[in-house]
């Protein structure tokens, strides 16, 4: 029996290049491979060959639930087609039509007998929709940046030196010689992320702990600055990243632990991350694999 055939697809204000490229590439999947804001998708991988494969991991947010997504490619026409195979048999194709200042991206798929095909048709729609909300962002608006490590330990004892208010100092100081944090790392919690400018003063972030489960995800929500030992949490000098998100992921791996971060940041703070946090990572790593 011929399988059902399932069709999204969106308009969207980009040139074929951008859409490819932000449809195609890792980078970008995590940032839009997700129906709504209550799922995320931490990783994705995409050998963008005939024969080579995709795979995303999909998860809520609150860690109820998660899947991976697996396919094989049987064509690949640069900036216009691309068809895979998943692992249960079914198969899709998405096309990419220039429309000469936008491109329409149809998705075209086979159904599966578990959910209601109207389920879900709105389940991909869903993702196209975030997927057109995500490439006509505003480029001057918050963009998130990935780092990761793998660590020679158990996830516990990374998870736990990551966290410690000594061993998280010493990391940290990557940023700012005198990082620390006040406050707790429990679910809902105030938490401040300090350190002392040139002239004494003492700046940082005003955040809080929106998740927290122990050995597998952190996620910190900052809502403001301190400056000059003050807490500002409204106004125009945190508008610009208020609700930006720090996310911590831990995967074991064997006796290894490889740690994922995502941060939400302002454009003029990009290079600075960049250069940076591989630098802090290097140091955590060190401290747990040095520490026995």
């Amino acid at each position: 029996m011929e399988a059902t055939k399932i069709t999204v697809g969106k308009n969207i204000n980009a040139s074929p290049k951008k859409v490819w490229e932000s449809w195609n590439k890792p980078e970008h999947i995590t940032q839009w491979n997700f129906a709504d804001d209550s799922w995320h998708c931490p990783r994705a991988e995409n050998d963008l060959s005939v024969g080579g494969k995709y795979a995303a991991r999909m998860e809520a947010k609150d860690g109820s639930f998660g899947f991976d997504f697996e396919a094989v490619y049987d064509e690949v026409v640069d900036l216009k087609k691309i068809s895979y195979t998943m692992t249960d048999g079914r198969q899709a194709t998405t096309i990419f039509e220039d429309l000469g200042g936008s491109t329409k991206v149809t998705t075209t798929f086979d159904a599966e007998a578990e959910n209601s095909v109207e389920m879900q048709k709105d389940g991909w729609q869903a993702i196209i929709d975030n997927f057109k909300k995500y490439v006509e962002a505003d480029p001057q608006k918050m963009k998130t940046l990935q780092f990761e490590t793998t660590i020679k330990a158990p996830v516990e004892k990374v998870y736990r030196s990551m966290l410690d208010n000594e061993t998280f100092k010493q990391w940290t100081s990557e940023f700012n010689p005198t990082s620390k944090y006040e406050g707790s790392w429990e679910k809902g919690s105030k938490i401040l992320f300090l350190g002392e400018e040139e002239n004494g003063k003492t700046s940082g972030m005003v955040s809080r702990i929106k998740e927290n489960r122990s050995n597998d995800f952190v996620s910190i929500e900052h809502l403001g600055i301190v400056e000059n030992g003050k807490e500002i949490t409204e106004g125009e000098k945190v508008e610009a990243f208020a609700g930006a998100l720090e996310e911590y992921t831990f995967i074991p791996k064997g006796g290894s632990t490889t740690v994922e971060v995502r941060i939400d940041t302002a454009p003029e703070w990009e290079s600075y991350f960049k250069s940076t946090w591989p630098k802090a990572l290097a140091k955590l790593r060190d401290i747990v694999e040095n520490n026995a």
